[in-house]
């Protein structure tokens, strides 16, 4: 009998170490993005008990990864119903919520409790929460984009993590850094920090390595990302986000070397419809574009890839190239639409922009979307790039209203105008026919650049269109100012400084009878031409008005 027990309770002890080890498996295929392989390994787990919590916390957490949140929520449902009221159960379901854009409060309030019912009341660790309930809190809110959880609330509590258990594992500085990433700006750094302690924790643990290089990625420091993707390679050769995230780095400007990284990805990776995509990806990189198209339409005829969000980006961009603008304008804007802003790549907003532009009437929708971009963008030089492209939408359609409102988007973000700056902005505020900017833009470019002739000629314009009846005379401080410019060299200048003093002659004799002041220009222009007899005889006329007048 003895023997007998000793053999069930052998057979116990055997399965629960099998069984820990598929766990430590499956999140191993969570950290290298093989979420089809996990969910194969935690499904198998929770086979064989349904009423395991971890094996039901994991199997959740696979579906979540595989973007399955409605089996998700339906496995910790039933998991409850079935009396399996337990923290990790309570935290899968408050994840979900999460996932869903749900309540945060409620949320909380689940996790509250599963701290609470985890922590022990005595012992060594008398009130002291359980570390991996903490990482699973962590783990919910450093889930998805910036809009889904609170990433503050994870950094809290895997920060308690850390200050209660020295022995803490890679995995929650892992968390603990995803959440300082969620939470932008300038919380890098942060980010680099917690990654760095993994990687000090497990040397081998290349997910942390692959993170610290997506962050100097995103700010173009090719030595330091390079430094740490390698670095990833090195912990695990097998990982393979690293090598997809190589492949990103060269689409656009290498596709045999990109290529190369691809091949790593597939033969790494899961094969599944993200595998399948991006060689459909590198096929029209490649200039294969009837090639990619027909893998697209097969993906898109089946039943698991059908759904793949990045779909339609591929139709739009093949056929684009394929020359077919109505079906990519269609996929393209169907596709912007329905995605979430943090699936969105800006390139997809360039794509919308530059087909919208083959359709007359849509500048604005494709200007809208520039805005998205600009909104998305983290690096001045990719804004200033967007507004440049709105501007130069907006004067290729004659639209130079909105191209100057596009411009002095770009000067201001700038900081600094050149000559070429000044010269575009007032050019097109003159064709807007907003005269009165037109002038304030002149008169900046003559601050700026007092030696060149074009700001003048701009105020000069400008003032001539304003020199109305509503407007009278203003035509004569602009050409005065131009004059004095023309002064520098008057031998040269001399006949646009007598046409600038006989436009205000004509104005002074002709709409305000002022002869006495119109004389006076008469006799500036006769010092320059005192031969020219049309000018003698004008100033005969001018002269007896001029006498009468004051009389």
């Amino acid at each position: 009998m003895k023997k007998i027990v000793s053999i069930v309770l052998a057979l116990i002890l055997f399965v629960g170490i099998t069984n820990a080890q598929k766990i430590e498996d499956g999140r191993k295929y969570l950290s290298f993005q093989k979420n089809k392989s996990a969910l194969n390994v935690f499904q198998s787990i929770y086979n064989s008990n349904t009423k395991n919590a971890e094996a039901i916390y994991w199997y959740g957490q696979a579906l979540l990864a595989n973007d399955n949140i409605a089996d998700a929520k339906s496995l910790y449902q039933k998991a409850l119903q079935d009396g399996v009221n337990e923290p990790l159960i309570w935290i899968g379901a408050a994840h979900v919520e999460l996932a869903e854009n749900g309540d945060l409060n409620s949320a909380k309030q689940k996790f509250e409790q599963a701290i609470t019912a985890s922590t022990p009341t005595k012992g060594k660790r008398k009130n002291k929460p359980d570390t991996e309930i903490l990482n699973a809190i962590g783990r919910a809110n450093a889930y998805g984009s910036s809009k889904i959880g609170d990433p503050n609330y994870g950094i809290e509590k895997l920060s308690l993590a850390i200050q209660n258990d020295e022995n803490a594992n890679a995995e929650v500085y892992i968390n603990l850094g995803k959440c300082y990433q969620k939470l932008g700006g300038e919380n890098g750094g942060e980010a680099v920090k917690a990654y760095t302690t993994a990687i000090a924790k497990n040397p081998a643990y290349a997910e942390a390595h692959w993170r610290i290089g997506l962050i100097y990625a995103s700010q173009d420091n090719k030595e330091m990302y390079e430094k740490y993707y390698n670095d990833a390679i090195a912990a695990n050769a097998e990982f393979p986000p690293v090598y997809l995230s190589y492949y990103r780095v060269y689409e656009q400007t290498n596709v045999n070397i990109a290529k190369e990284y691809l091949d790593k990805y597939v033969q790494y990776a899961d094969k599944d419809c993200g595998t399948d995509y991006f060689y459909a990806d590198y096929l029209f990189r490649a200039g294969k574009y009837q090639e990619s198209l027909e893998k697209a339409k097969a993906m898109s005829t089946s039943n698991d890839c059908k759904s793949y969000k990045r779909l339609p980006v591929l139709f739009a961009y093949n056929y684009d190239r394929l020359g077919d603008s109505i079906q990519s304008k269609e996929y393209i804007l169907g596709y912007l639409n329905a995605a979430s802003s943090e699936d969105i790549e800006n390139t997809d907003y360039e794509l919308a922009v530059k087909v919208l532009s083959k359709f007359s009437g849509l500048e604005m929708d494709a200007a809208n979307y520039l805005q998205k971009a600009i909104d998305k963008e983290t690096k001045q030089e990719n804004k200033l790039k967007y507004m440049k492209m709105a501007a130069d939408m907006f004067a290729k359609a004659n639209m130079y209203a909105q191209q100057v409102i596009w411009l002095q988007k770009y000067n201001d973000l700038k900081g600094s105008m050149g000559e070429y700056d000044h010269y575009i902005i007032t050019n097109a505020a003159y064709f807007s026919q907003d005269y009165v900017k037109t002038m304030a833009y002149a008169q900046k470019y003559i601050t700026a650049f007092p030696e060149k002739p074009q700001g003048y000629a701009f105020n000069v314009r400008a003032a001539k269109a304003l020199d109305t009846t509503t407007n009278p005379g203003i035509a004569e401080n602009a050409l005065l100012q131009q004059n004095e410019f023309y002064a520098k060299d008057t031998a040269t200048n001399k006949r646009y400084i007598v046409a600038n003093y006989y436009y205000i002659m004509i104005y002074y004799a002709d709409k305000v009878k002022d002869y006495v002041k119109a004389l006076e220009y008469c006799n500036k222009i006769l010092a320059l031409i005192p031969e020219d007899q049309e000018m003698l005889n004008i100033h005969k006329v001018l002269d007896e008005r001029a006498k009468k007048q004051v009389k």
